[in-house]
């Protein structure tokens, strides 16, 4: 069964606490990505490297596109995603942690 993009928001009210997960997750590794540009690191994934020097485009791949996921995706099949993120955010917080300290 296809739902339309207002019916979607049926999804988001059953399971916001998974979506908002995904979308803070998304926006702690957009906030880690810029802080460690600031600080001098480069970053590894040559796609997100090439975006960095266009703001917009960056924005809409680390922020909005995560929000239309979340929006569109039913929360248990963002489960995996929550995961993988909250390592690579964890991952992220360690190293920058060794730099600073």
């Amino acid at each position: 069964m296809v739902t339309g993009w207002w019916e979607s928001s049926a999804t988001f009210k059953k399971s916001t606490g998974l979506k908002i997960s995904f979308i803070a997750l998304s926006v702690f590794d957009l906030v880690l990505t810029v802080l460690a540009m600031y600080l001098g690191f480069w970053e590894v994934n040559p796609f997100i490297r090439l975006l960095i020097n266009i703001p917009v485009l960056f924005v809409l791949i680390k922020f909005v596109i995560p929000v239309l996921i979340a929006w569109l995706m039913p929360g248990k099949l963002l489960l995996p995603s929550i995961i993988l993120l909250a390592i690579v955010f964890l991952w992220n917080v360690k190293e920058l942690l060794v730099f600073v300290l």
